[in-house]
């Protein structure tokens, strides 16, 4: 059994401080959202559609996949540590490409390479594993979230205020700071947890199938995955939602848009107090339920002609909610199932339930129109809910059959 470790802040021979975790996990969501207020003024800056713009989230998204496949194992054999200073570094880079891209083209394509910043998100999971067993890992997880969901929370209303008084650049020299920031702290902070392995990369690669063949491990992730999806097609479609059907002006759609982070806060301070009291699958299907009955609600309001802006946003609050108290104990699952590849099933499950999400975010924004208002988008957040609950409960299945066998 893992021994919790002796952690001093800013002392690079011990575990980094749960503060540099939080800014690890926190700095990356930010980088999902702070700019998405401004998305409207960039079509009009590039002289582009809408829709080419909102590619910004799938593309970060689908590449932020790719990295999470990549840099689980790379941690795994060369430590953590390296590989979250090189990542840290091309997020620098890739932000002030954007500044001054020329050309929406250009500002794709520097929008993917910031999704270097994924590896300080991963390997914050990563080194709580290293550090704590199970469902203290869940707990610990829960509250470094907790930490982090305080940055999306206020991070588009920042983004929407910035917009409308210096323009949408404004928000990339937000995130260029904060990187800064990161790394100064995780320089001096971030102690390795899992050294330099002796073997190859070609034998840390073998973890996949071993993970691959886990139905308990495939249960975590899909269901972490279809519960994420829920919220990044909430970011892909929201925007358009909110400016176009609810006509909110920027600064206003930034406020409404931190109103799941809000409950994200609340469900991880619930998940991280009650997970090892409850359990953690007996959590997650508790927060997939909520998650699948608010937007369901959502989803009828505008059925019935009810549905307002301040309706809509006040019941994502509870998706959020319902993320919060689930993600950390799907997440914690998939990685205590094989323990010794914890690095490995952060970047797996990490691809699993981002790259979804990429997938449901660009879906969500290249289908809705004002005609269907928000219906399309909520019939897209309540399939990914409901299919989170039949994952947790395929998980629930898996673990009786293992206990009885």
């Amino acid at each position: 059994m893992l021994q919790k470790p002796v952690v001093r802040f800013l002392d690079r021979s011990t575990p980094p401080h749960i503060v540099t975790l939080v800014l690890m996990a926190g700095i990356s969501a930010m980088t999902m959202n702070v700019f998405l207020p401004a998305l409207p003024e960039m079509s009009r800056y590039f002289d582009t559609d809408y829709s080419v713009m909102q590619l910004s989230v799938a593309i970060f998204l689908a590449v932020n996949a790719g990295l999470q496949l990549v840099i689980g194992p790379l941690s795994d054999r060369f430590g953590r540590r390296p590989v979250l200073i090189g990542g840290i570094v091309i997020f620098l880079a890739a932000t002030l490409g954007a500044i001054y891209a020329p050309s929406a083209q250009i500002f794709l394509l520097m929008r993917a390479a910031q999704a270097g910043i994924v590896t300080a998100m991963v390997l914050s999971r990563a080194i709580v594993r290293d550090m704590v067993p199970g469902e203290e890992a869940a707990q610990m997880i829960a509250y470094v979230t907790m930490g982090m969901s305080l940055v999306p929370m206020v991070a588009p209303t920042i983004g929407g205020l910035l917009t409308s008084l210096y323009g949408w650049q404004s928000s990339f020299w937000l995130l260029f700071a904060a990187g800064l920031v990161l790394l100064t702290i995780v320089t001096f902070d971030t102690g390795e947890t899992a050294p330099k392995s002796s073997g190859s990369m070609k034998d840390t690669l073998k973890g996949f199938p071993e993970l691959l063949t886990s139905q308990r491990f495939l249960g975590y992730a899909l269901s972490a995955a279809t519960a994420s999806g829920a919220y990044f097609a909430f970011l892909g479609g929201a925007p358009f939602l909110g400016s176009t059907v609810f006509g909110l002006t920027e600064d206003r759609l930034g406020l409404y848009m931190a109103a799941p982070a809000i409950g994200y806060f609340f469900g991880n301070f619930l998940a991280g107090k009650f997970t090892l009291r409850i359990g953690m699958n007996r959590m997650i299907l508790i927060g997939a339920t909520i998650c699948s009955a608010s937007v369901l609600a959502s989803l009828s309001l505008f059925l019935i002609g009810k549905a307002t802006p301040e309706s809509f946003f006040a019941l994502i609050t509870f998706l959020g909610l319902g993320n919060g108290m689930q993600l950390p104990n799907s997440i914690a699952g998939s990685l205590s199932v094989r323990p010794h590849l914890a690095g490995t099933a952060a970047g797996l499950g990490g691809a699993m339930y981002i790259g979804g999400g990429a997938v449901l975010s660009a879906f969500a924004g290249s289908v809705l129109t004002p005609e269907s208002s928000g219906t399309t988008l909520l019939v897209i957040m309540f399939c990914a809910s409901l299919s989170s609950i039949f994952a947790a409960l395929w998980v629930v299945r898996r673990e009786h059959v293992l206990r009885d066998s």
